[in-house]
Protein backbone atom coordinates (compact mmCIF):
# COMPACT_ATOMS: atom_id res chain seq x y z
CA UNK A 1 0.00 0.00 0.00
CA UNK A 2 0.82 3.81 -0.92
CA UNK A 3 2.13 5.74 2.33
CA UNK A 4 -0.74 8.12 2.79
CA UNK A 5 -0.58 11.27 4.77
CA UNK A 6 -4.13 10.33 6.45
CA UNK A 7 -4.55 7.80 9.48
CA UNK A 8 -6.68 4.65 9.18
CA UNK A 9 -10.46 5.99 9.32
CA UNK A 10 -10.38 8.83 8.27
CA UNK A 11 -13.27 11.42 7.02
CA UNK A 12 -13.03 14.96 5.09
CA UNK A 13 -15.42 17.43 3.19
CA UNK A 14 -15.80 17.71 -0.45
CA UNK A 15 -15.37 22.10 0.14
CA UNK A 16 -18.98 23.79 -0.31
CA UNK A 17 -20.55 24.77 3.14
CA UNK A 18 -24.23 26.14 3.07
CA UNK A 19 -23.92 29.66 4.75
CA UNK A 20 -21.84 32.97 4.26
CA UNK A 21 -19.73 32.79 7.78
CA UNK A 22 -16.32 31.76 6.80
CA UNK A 23 -15.15 31.20 10.62
CA UNK A 24 -18.31 29.22 12.01
CA UNK A 25 -17.77 26.79 8.83
CA UNK A 26 -14.11 26.70 9.85
CA UNK A 27 -15.18 25.52 13.15
CA UNK A 28 -17.71 22.88 11.85
CA UNK A 29 -14.88 21.38 9.71
CA UNK A 30 -12.11 21.52 12.17
CA UNK A 31 -14.40 20.03 14.66
CA UNK A 32 -16.11 17.54 13.04
CA UNK A 33 -13.38 15.90 10.55
CA UNK A 34 -10.16 16.49 12.72
CA UNK A 35 -8.18 13.73 11.15
CA UNK A 36 -8.11 15.49 7.48
CA UNK A 37 -9.99 19.00 7.70
CA UNK A 38 -10.37 21.44 4.54
CA UNK A 39 -10.35 24.58 3.86
CA UNK A 40 -14.47 25.39 3.56
CA UNK A 41 -16.28 26.62 0.86
CA UNK A 42 -19.26 28.90 1.02
CA UNK A 43 -20.97 29.83 -2.68
CA UNK A 44 -23.95 31.25 -0.82
CA UNK A 45 -21.52 34.47 -0.87
CA UNK A 46 -22.36 35.14 -4.14
CA UNK A 47 -20.40 35.76 -7.15
CA UNK A 48 -16.81 34.81 -6.64
CA UNK A 49 -16.98 32.73 -3.91
CA UNK A 50 -18.43 29.58 -6.21
CA UNK A 51 -16.20 27.00 -7.27
CA UNK A 52 -15.44 28.58 -10.99
CA UNK A 53 -15.19 32.32 -9.81
CA UNK A 54 -12.82 31.05 -6.64
CA UNK A 55 -10.80 29.45 -9.53
CA UNK A 56 -11.07 32.00 -11.99
CA UNK A 57 -9.45 34.50 -8.96
CA UNK A 58 -6.23 32.51 -9.07
CA UNK A 59 -5.23 33.22 -12.43
CA UNK A 60 -1.98 34.86 -13.69
CA UNK A 61 -2.02 36.87 -16.47
CA UNK A 62 -5.64 36.01 -17.51
CA UNK A 63 -8.73 38.26 -16.62
CA UNK A 64 -12.07 37.42 -16.24
CA UNK A 65 -15.19 38.95 -15.55
CA UNK A 66 -18.73 38.02 -14.64
CA UNK A 67 -21.18 38.71 -17.56
CA UNK A 68 -24.67 37.51 -17.54
CA UNK A 69 -23.91 34.23 -19.89
CA UNK A 70 -21.42 33.27 -16.78
CA UNK A 71 -17.47 34.00 -16.49
CA UNK A 72 -15.83 35.09 -19.17
CA UNK A 73 -12.57 36.39 -20.52
CA UNK A 74 -11.29 39.69 -20.74
CA UNK A 75 -9.09 42.37 -21.28
CA UNK A 76 -8.88 43.54 -17.94
CA UNK A 77 -9.76 41.87 -14.36
CA UNK A 78 -13.41 43.33 -13.51
CA UNK A 79 -14.72 43.93 -10.28
CA UNK A 80 -16.39 40.38 -9.79
CA UNK A 81 -12.79 38.74 -9.97
CA UNK A 82 -11.43 41.39 -7.88
CA UNK A 83 -14.33 40.73 -5.44
CA UNK A 84 -13.34 37.06 -5.37
CA UNK A 85 -10.12 37.70 -5.01
CA UNK A 86 -10.67 39.71 -1.72
CA UNK A 87 -12.70 36.66 -0.94
CA UNK A 88 -9.73 34.34 -0.95
CA UNK A 89 -7.65 36.71 1.10
CA UNK A 90 -10.56 37.44 3.86
CA UNK A 91 -10.77 33.41 4.02
CA UNK A 92 -7.07 32.84 4.36
CA UNK A 93 -7.02 35.96 7.16
CA UNK A 94 -9.59 33.85 8.77
CA UNK A 95 -7.76 29.96 8.26
CA UNK A 96 -4.74 31.38 10.19
CA UNK A 97 -6.67 32.77 13.22
CA UNK A 98 -8.92 29.66 13.28
CA UNK A 99 -6.48 27.07 12.56
CA UNK A 100 -3.59 28.59 14.60
CA UNK A 101 -1.48 25.56 15.77
CA UNK A 102 -3.32 23.00 13.94
CA UNK A 103 -0.65 20.28 12.69
CA UNK A 104 -1.55 17.76 10.60
CA UNK A 105 -3.10 16.78 6.99
CA UNK A 106 -5.23 19.32 5.33
CA UNK A 107 -6.91 19.55 2.02
CA UNK A 108 -7.65 22.42 -0.30
CA UNK A 109 -9.56 22.40 -3.42
CA UNK A 110 -9.59 24.01 -6.48
CA UNK A 111 -11.42 23.73 -9.67
CA UNK A 112 -9.53 21.72 -12.18
CA UNK A 113 -8.58 22.89 -15.97
CA UNK A 114 -11.30 21.36 -18.00
CA UNK A 115 -14.40 22.29 -14.99
CA UNK A 116 -12.69 25.63 -15.85
CA UNK A 117 -12.07 26.01 -19.82
CA UNK A 118 -16.11 23.92 -19.46
CA UNK A 119 -17.20 27.06 -17.45
CA UNK A 120 -15.17 30.01 -18.90
CA UNK A 121 -16.31 31.50 -21.81
CA UNK A 122 -13.94 33.18 -24.40
CA UNK A 123 -13.94 36.97 -25.26
CA UNK A 124 -16.11 36.46 -28.14
CA UNK A 125 -17.72 33.05 -28.95
CA UNK A 126 -18.34 29.68 -27.03
CA UNK A 127 -16.40 28.43 -23.88
CA UNK A 128 -12.69 28.20 -23.89
CA UNK A 129 -12.52 24.05 -24.47
CA UNK A 130 -13.67 24.99 -27.71
CA UNK A 131 -10.30 26.72 -28.08
CA UNK A 132 -7.44 24.39 -27.83
CA UNK A 133 -4.69 27.27 -27.54
CA UNK A 134 -7.09 29.04 -25.15
CA UNK A 135 -7.03 25.66 -23.18
CA UNK A 136 -3.75 25.61 -22.51
CA UNK A 137 -3.05 29.29 -21.65
CA UNK A 138 -5.79 28.99 -19.02
CA UNK A 139 -4.48 25.36 -17.93
CA UNK A 140 -0.82 27.08 -17.64
CA UNK A 141 -2.60 29.95 -16.09
CA UNK A 142 -4.16 27.59 -13.10
CA UNK A 143 -1.25 25.83 -12.64
CA UNK A 144 0.74 28.47 -11.57
CA UNK A 145 -1.82 30.65 -9.96
CA UNK A 146 -2.83 27.51 -8.11
CA UNK A 147 0.82 26.76 -6.81
CA UNK A 148 0.86 30.01 -5.52
CA UNK A 149 -2.40 29.72 -3.73
CA UNK A 150 -0.92 26.80 -2.08
CA UNK A 151 2.19 28.36 -0.74
CA UNK A 152 0.11 30.94 0.78
CA UNK A 153 -2.37 28.34 2.61
CA UNK A 154 1.04 26.63 3.66
CA UNK A 155 2.42 30.33 4.76
CA UNK A 156 -1.04 30.80 6.82
CA UNK A 157 -0.84 27.15 8.26
CA UNK A 158 2.68 26.31 9.17
CA UNK A 159 1.70 23.15 10.32
CA UNK A 160 -0.30 22.14 7.68
CA UNK A 161 0.68 18.94 5.27
CA UNK A 162 -1.79 20.03 2.36
CA UNK A 163 -4.12 17.37 0.16
CA UNK A 164 -4.73 19.02 -3.58
CA UNK A 165 -8.17 18.32 -4.55
CA UNK A 166 -8.77 19.45 -8.08
CA UNK A 167 -12.43 19.80 -8.89
CA UNK A 168 -13.54 17.72 -12.21
CA UNK A 169 -17.21 17.84 -12.22
CA UNK A 170 -17.43 18.09 -16.16
CA UNK A 171 -14.33 15.64 -17.13
CA UNK A 172 -17.01 13.08 -18.59
CA UNK A 173 -18.63 15.32 -20.76
CA UNK A 174 -15.53 16.58 -22.00
CA UNK A 175 -14.28 13.41 -22.91
CA UNK A 176 -17.75 12.39 -24.92
CA UNK A 177 -18.49 15.65 -26.57
CA UNK A 178 -21.66 16.33 -24.29
CA UNK A 179 -20.97 20.24 -23.01
CA UNK A 180 -23.46 22.44 -24.90
CA UNK A 181 -22.47 24.96 -27.05
CA UNK A 182 -23.06 28.63 -26.77
CA UNK A 183 -25.74 28.58 -27.97
CA UNK A 184 -27.22 25.44 -26.28
CA UNK A 185 -28.43 24.51 -30.15
CA UNK A 186 -25.42 21.52 -30.03
CA UNK A 187 -22.50 20.04 -28.38
CA UNK A 188 -18.76 21.05 -28.57
CA UNK A 189 -16.44 18.39 -29.98
CA UNK A 190 -15.45 15.62 -27.74
CA UNK A 191 -11.38 16.21 -26.19
CA UNK A 192 -9.02 13.46 -27.01
CA UNK A 193 -8.12 11.45 -23.90
CA UNK A 194 -4.40 12.36 -24.48
CA UNK A 195 -5.13 16.07 -24.47
CA UNK A 196 -6.82 15.49 -21.32
CA UNK A 197 -4.87 13.40 -19.70
CA UNK A 198 -1.83 16.06 -20.60
CA UNK A 199 -3.23 18.83 -19.48
CA UNK A 200 -4.13 17.38 -15.89
CA UNK A 201 -0.51 16.18 -15.45
CA UNK A 202 0.19 19.49 -15.73
CA UNK A 203 -2.10 21.44 -13.75
CA UNK A 204 -1.26 18.67 -11.01
CA UNK A 205 2.20 19.30 -11.37
CA UNK A 206 1.58 22.81 -9.88
CA UNK A 207 1.99 21.63 -6.20
CA UNK A 208 4.16 18.80 -6.35
CA UNK A 209 5.24 18.25 -2.41
CA UNK A 210 1.23 17.63 -2.01
CA UNK A 211 -0.97 14.26 -2.57
CA UNK A 212 -3.58 14.68 -5.75
CA UNK A 213 -7.31 13.92 -5.60
CA UNK A 214 -9.51 14.63 -8.07
CA UNK A 215 -13.18 15.10 -7.49
CA UNK A 216 -15.77 13.42 -9.96
CA UNK A 217 -19.30 12.88 -8.58
CA UNK A 218 -20.34 13.00 -12.52
CA UNK A 219 -21.10 9.48 -13.52
CA UNK A 220 -18.72 7.77 -15.86
CA UNK A 221 -15.52 8.88 -13.98
CA UNK A 222 -12.33 8.56 -16.14
CA UNK A 223 -10.30 6.58 -13.41
CA UNK A 224 -8.22 5.16 -15.33
CA UNK A 225 -7.00 8.63 -17.24
CA UNK A 226 -7.00 10.42 -13.56
CA UNK A 227 -4.77 7.69 -12.36
CA UNK A 228 -2.16 7.81 -15.51
CA UNK A 229 -2.74 12.02 -15.22
CA UNK A 230 -1.31 11.46 -11.60
CA UNK A 231 -3.96 11.21 -9.62
CA UNK A 232 -3.07 9.49 -6.18
CA UNK A 233 -6.55 9.29 -5.16
CA UNK A 234 -9.84 10.20 -6.83
CA UNK A 235 -13.34 10.93 -5.43
CA UNK A 236 -16.48 9.69 -6.47
CA UNK A 237 -20.08 9.70 -5.15
CA UNK A 238 -20.50 6.02 -4.29
CA UNK A 239 -23.91 5.71 -5.99
CA UNK A 240 -21.82 6.51 -9.33
CA UNK A 241 -19.35 4.49 -9.27
CA UNK A 242 -17.53 2.67 -12.33
CA UNK A 243 -16.90 -1.02 -12.93
CA UNK A 244 -15.55 -3.11 -10.40
CA UNK A 245 -12.59 -4.25 -12.60
CA UNK A 246 -11.49 -0.28 -12.77
CA UNK A 247 -11.46 0.36 -9.16
CA UNK A 248 -9.67 -3.09 -8.59
CA UNK A 249 -7.38 -2.02 -10.83
CA UNK A 250 -7.01 1.49 -8.87
CA UNK A 251 -6.57 0.00 -5.72
CA UNK A 252 -4.42 -2.80 -6.52
CA UNK A 253 -1.98 -0.27 -7.15
CA UNK A 254 -2.39 2.07 -4.29
CA UNK A 255 -4.31 4.40 -5.72
CA UNK A 256 -7.12 5.76 -2.69
CA UNK A 257 -10.51 5.68 -2.53
CA UNK A 258 -12.44 8.78 -1.48
CA UNK A 259 -16.62 7.42 -1.85
CA UNK A 260 -19.07 9.63 -1.46
CA UNK A 261 -20.78 7.53 1.46
CA UNK A 262 -23.07 10.30 3.25
CA UNK A 263 -26.03 12.03 1.49
CA UNK A 264 -25.18 15.45 0.45
CA UNK A 265 -28.94 16.68 1.53
CA UNK A 266 -30.76 15.43 4.32
CA UNK A 267 -32.73 12.27 3.53
CA UNK A 268 -35.39 12.40 5.87
CA UNK A 269 -34.17 9.49 8.03
CA UNK A 270 -31.29 9.02 10.36
CA UNK A 271 -27.59 8.85 9.46
CA UNK A 272 -26.52 5.42 11.04
CA UNK A 273 -22.32 4.88 10.09
CA UNK A 274 -23.18 1.24 10.25
CA UNK A 275 -25.66 1.24 7.28
CA UNK A 276 -23.44 4.11 5.54
CA UNK A 277 -20.96 1.73 5.60
CA UNK A 278 -22.11 -0.94 4.04
CA UNK A 279 -21.86 0.20 0.24
CA UNK A 280 -18.02 0.16 1.09
CA UNK A 281 -18.10 -3.07 3.00
CA UNK A 282 -19.72 -4.62 -0.13
CA UNK A 283 -17.56 -2.88 -2.95
CA UNK A 284 -14.65 -4.61 -0.94
CA UNK A 285 -16.20 -7.83 -1.15
CA UNK A 286 -16.63 -7.58 -4.01
CA UNK A 287 -12.73 -6.34 -5.33
CA UNK A 288 -11.66 -9.30 -2.61
CA UNK A 289 -8.86 -7.07 -1.00
CA UNK A 290 -8.17 -7.13 2.82
CA UNK A 291 -9.67 -5.29 5.39
CA UNK A 292 -6.54 -3.54 6.19
CA UNK A 293 -6.36 -1.76 2.79
CA UNK A 294 -9.99 -1.02 3.53
CA UNK A 295 -9.34 1.31 6.68
CA UNK A 296 -5.90 2.59 5.24
CA UNK A 297 -7.18 3.37 1.52
CA UNK A 298 -11.04 4.40 2.12
CA UNK A 299 -11.54 7.90 2.93
CA UNK A 300 -15.54 8.62 3.90
CA UNK A 301 -16.69 12.05 2.67
CA UNK A 302 -20.54 13.08 1.67
CA UNK A 303 -21.56 12.28 -1.71
CA UNK A 304 -20.79 15.80 -2.99
CA UNK A 305 -20.58 19.48 -1.57
CA UNK A 306 -23.07 20.55 1.06
CA UNK A 307 -23.76 24.17 -0.09
CA UNK A 308 -27.34 22.89 -0.55
CA UNK A 309 -27.81 21.54 2.59
CA UNK A 310 -28.95 23.45 5.96
CA UNK A 311 -26.43 24.07 8.81
CA UNK A 312 -27.54 21.56 10.82
CA UNK A 313 -27.48 19.26 8.28
CA UNK A 314 -24.21 19.99 7.08
CA UNK A 315 -22.88 19.43 10.48
CA UNK A 316 -24.32 16.14 10.66
CA UNK A 317 -23.42 14.98 7.38
CA UNK A 318 -19.46 15.72 8.36
CA UNK A 319 -20.44 14.06 12.03
CA UNK A 320 -21.89 11.09 10.00
CA UNK A 321 -18.87 10.83 7.85
CA UNK A 322 -16.18 10.57 10.34
CA UNK A 323 -18.40 7.96 12.67
CA UNK A 324 -19.16 6.41 9.09
CA UNK A 325 -14.59 6.44 9.16
CA UNK A 326 -14.42 5.10 12.25
CA UNK A 327 -17.30 2.16 11.63
CA UNK A 328 -14.91 1.04 8.45
CA UNK A 329 -11.76 1.23 10.61
CA UNK A 330 -13.35 -1.64 13.36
Amino acid sequence: MADYPWPAGTATGVGSMPGTDMAEALRVVLGELPDLPHQPELPARGPGADMVGRAAALLVDLAVDLQPSGWRLVGRPGVDVRRARDLIERDLDVLETGALGYSGPFKIQVAGPWALAGSVELTRGDKVVADPGATRDLAQSLAEGAGAYASRVRGRVPGAELVMQWDEPLLPSVLVGRLPTASGFGTLRAIEEQVVEDTLRLVMAAVPDAPTVVHCCAPGAPVRLLRAAGAGAVSLDAELLPDDDILGEAVQAGTALWLGLVPATDPGSRLEPKRLAEPARALWRRLGFGEEQLRRQVVVTPACGLAGATPAYARAALRAARDTARELAG
